[in-house]
């Protein structure tokens, strides 16, 4: 048997062990799942053995002068430690290195959501007032509205009131309205896309069986 032949058996598989979730959970469907989950597992081990531990740990390790070696020391310890979050017995002693993973995570996260989503946002909402056209301008208008109704339904400050309830300015409760208003919109757009990759990953599937049942049946 070709290679081609195998992975398209395995491919056929697959696939309508997949397809019978419409039929509801069961365990064919699951068995899909766990292969998908440590396939994908075993990748990203892989990846990270021949990406980021061999050239950018062990290598230098062997080939770094002794002044490079305490810099290389350092995140091998805190690599090992992580492993003590296996037993729940020495498990604080991977709180360290977790803590600097969640932080590093997060100020990455938050720099990066500030330079290449929030900036870039608020520049293109205001640039595209440069251009004079009638069509631009409309555009212009409803990208600026946008982007502050939707930071205005952010806004969170409140004042108490005479009757002890907490409550927002009804203007900014009547902006924040708006902003809720875009983002349906974008949550509708977002989960439009997402239908169509998914509706066009169902039809490459559909395709592939067709076509690898085909040549039995004689068509």
């Amino acid at each position: 048997m070709s290679i081609d032949l195998i992975s398209g058996i395995i491919g056929f598989i697959l696939t309508l062990l997949v397809f019978s979730y419409l039929i509801g959970d069961n365990p064919l469907f699951r068995s899909a799942i766990y292969i998908f989950i440590g396939v994908s597992a075993g990748y990203a081990a892989v990846v990270v053995w021949h990406d980021v531990l061999m050239p950018k740990l062990f290598q230098p390790l062997v080939s770094a002068d002794q002044n490079q070696l305490v810099f290389l020391v350092i995140p091998l310890l805190l690599s090992v430690s992580l492993l003590a979050k296996l037993s729940p017995r020495i498990s604080w002693l991977g709180s360290f290195a977790m803590a600097l993973l969640v932080g590093v995570g997060a100020a990455t996260a938050l720099s990066g959501a500030v330079i290449g989503t929030m900036t870039p946002q608020s520049r293109a909402a205001m640039d595209v007032f440069i251009r004079p056209t009638f069509g631009h301008l409309i555009e212009a208008v409803v990208m600026l509205a946008g982007t502050v109704l939707t930071l205005i339904y952010f806004q969170f400050s409140a004042k108490r009131a005479p009757d002890g309830t907490v409550r927002r300015n009804i203007i900014v409760e009547v902006l924040a309205w708006g902003g809720r208003v875009f983002i349906a919109i974008t949550f509708g757009v977002l989960f439009a896309g997402v239908y169509m990759a998914a509706l066009t990953a169902m039809i490459e599937r559909l395709s592939s069986v067709i076509n690898f049942v085909k040549p039995f049946l004689g068509l």
